[in-house]
Protein backbone atom coordinates (compact mmCIF):
# COMPACT_ATOMS: atom_id res chain seq x y z
CA UNK A 1 0.00 0.00 0.00
CA UNK A 2 1.44 3.24 -0.42
CA UNK A 3 1.20 5.99 1.90
CA UNK A 4 1.37 10.11 1.86
CA UNK A 5 2.60 12.39 4.24
CA UNK A 6 -0.27 14.92 5.60
CA UNK A 7 0.80 17.98 8.25
CA UNK A 8 -1.44 18.07 11.10
CA UNK A 9 -1.65 20.81 13.25
CA UNK A 10 -2.67 20.17 16.97
CA UNK A 11 -2.58 21.99 20.36
CA UNK A 12 0.35 21.14 22.27
CA UNK A 13 -0.85 19.99 25.14
CA UNK A 14 -2.62 17.56 23.16
CA UNK A 15 -0.15 16.82 21.31
CA UNK A 16 2.12 15.85 24.52
CA UNK A 17 -0.79 13.30 25.25
CA UNK A 18 -0.67 11.85 22.49
CA UNK A 19 2.96 10.92 22.45
CA UNK A 20 2.06 9.47 25.82
CA UNK A 21 -0.60 7.74 24.79
CA UNK A 22 1.90 5.74 21.71
CA UNK A 23 4.77 5.19 23.81
CA UNK A 24 1.94 3.01 25.83
CA UNK A 25 1.02 1.66 22.96
CA UNK A 26 4.07 0.79 21.53
CA UNK A 27 3.91 2.97 18.53
CA UNK A 28 4.10 6.28 16.93
CA UNK A 29 1.81 9.09 17.03
CA UNK A 30 1.92 8.76 13.13
CA UNK A 31 1.07 4.95 14.11
CA UNK A 32 -1.49 5.83 16.43
CA UNK A 33 -3.48 8.49 14.00
CA UNK A 34 -3.15 5.83 11.31
CA UNK A 35 -4.62 3.07 13.05
CA UNK A 36 -7.60 5.69 14.34
CA UNK A 37 -8.02 7.16 11.15
CA UNK A 38 -8.40 3.83 9.28
CA UNK A 39 -10.90 2.19 12.25
CA UNK A 40 -12.81 5.58 11.37
CA UNK A 41 -13.06 4.97 7.47
CA UNK A 42 -14.07 1.11 8.15
CA UNK A 43 -16.93 1.77 10.84
CA UNK A 44 -17.98 4.46 8.13
CA UNK A 45 -17.71 1.89 5.20
CA UNK A 46 -19.63 -0.56 7.36
CA UNK A 47 -22.28 1.57 8.11
CA UNK A 48 -22.86 2.67 4.79
CA UNK A 49 -23.07 -0.67 3.66
CA UNK A 50 -25.34 -1.55 5.71
CA UNK A 51 -27.46 1.38 5.68
CA UNK A 52 -27.72 0.51 1.87
CA UNK A 53 -29.05 -3.35 2.76
CA UNK A 54 -31.75 -2.19 4.87
CA UNK A 55 -32.98 0.26 2.39
CA UNK A 56 -32.75 -2.42 -0.34
CA UNK A 57 -34.69 -4.56 1.91
CA UNK A 58 -37.18 -1.79 2.48
CA UNK A 59 -37.53 -1.41 -0.98
CA UNK A 60 -38.09 -5.17 -1.31
CA UNK A 61 -40.71 -5.52 1.76
CA UNK A 62 -43.55 -7.65 2.13
CA UNK A 63 -47.06 -6.71 0.69
CA UNK A 64 -48.77 -6.59 4.33
CA UNK A 65 -52.51 -6.76 2.18
CA UNK A 66 -52.52 -3.42 1.70
CA UNK A 67 -51.14 -2.83 -1.79
CA UNK A 68 -49.34 0.14 -0.42
CA UNK A 69 -52.19 2.59 0.77
CA UNK A 70 -52.99 3.14 4.43
CA UNK A 71 -56.92 3.08 4.39
CA UNK A 72 -57.72 3.87 8.09
CA UNK A 73 -56.39 7.08 9.57
CA UNK A 74 -54.31 7.67 12.69
CA UNK A 75 -56.82 8.64 15.00
CA UNK A 76 -58.97 5.29 14.58
CA UNK A 77 -55.68 2.96 14.47
CA UNK A 78 -55.03 4.86 17.78
CA UNK A 79 -58.97 4.85 19.30
CA UNK A 80 -58.67 4.01 23.17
Amino acid sequence: MSTQNITLSLPKDTLLKARLLAVRRGTSVSGLLAGELERLVSEDEAYEQARQSALMRLEQAFDLGTNGRITAGRDELHER
